[in-house]
């Protein structure tokens, strides 16, 4: 009767470190949302979290390795909404890849706290090495996938527009997240479209 006991205290264990990893995480991106790397600090993070300082050295080394792993995140929770954005759009190749370049004017990725939190991010990888590599691969990882989508497209030179139409939208989507009303995602979406058919 009792022989799982060890195997479920550990797995509850492991779920509630995770959860508080988590808290964690997510404390800190809404830290640097609201109130910038000036205003991000161990205090203001277990605030938010409703945690003990300790506890965030317990489970993190400090807090730049905190903000690392928040930056980490974020970026693999975009590659998630990218990659879900494709697999909605069926087989269609020009489908898929519009998808993938259009998901960046909607919702998850409009987020107001998320433009604070990135723009926190970015400049933080100008100055700390492990910041730098997170954006490196983060953004490799984008101009790899789309690569392939504009190669399934047939199109020619496929990485360098990669890097061209990844810039596109990098700037739109700023200009949309700090000026909904300035033109739209709608019009983001079709300039981009109108991008794609004239390079591809």
């Amino acid at each position: 009767m009792y022989n799982n006991m060890p195997a479920a205290r550990q797995a509850f264990t492991r779920e509630s470190a995770d959860a508080r990893r988590t808290a964690l995480i997510d404390a800190t991106a809404a830290c640097l949302a609201a109130h910038g790397l000036a205003g991000t600090n161990v205090r203001a993070i277990c605030a938010m979290a409703g945690v003990s300082p300790g506890l965030l050295r317990h489970y993190f080394g400090g807090i730049d390795d905190l903000v690392a792993a928040t930056y980490q995140a974020t970026s693999d929770r975009m590659d998630g909404v990218f990659a879900g954005a494709v697999d909605a759009a069926g087989d269609d190749p020009r489908r898929r890849l519009s998808a993938y370049l259009t998901a960046s004017f909607r919702a998850p990725v409009t987020d107001p706290e998320l433009l604070g939190a990135w723009t926190a991010f970015w400049a933080l990888a100008r100055s700390d090495a492990r910041m730098a590599a997170i954006h490196a691969d983060s953004y490799a990882g984008y101009r790899q996938r789309l690569t392939e989508l504009l190669t399934a497209c047939g199109a020619r030179d496929a990485d360098r527009l990669a890097i061209m139409l990844t810039a596109m939208v990098d700037g739109l989507w700023l200009e949309l997240s700090l000026d909904a009303a300035s033109f739209g995602a709608e019009a983001a979406a079709a300039m981009i479209e109108r991008a794609v058919d004239a390079l591809v």
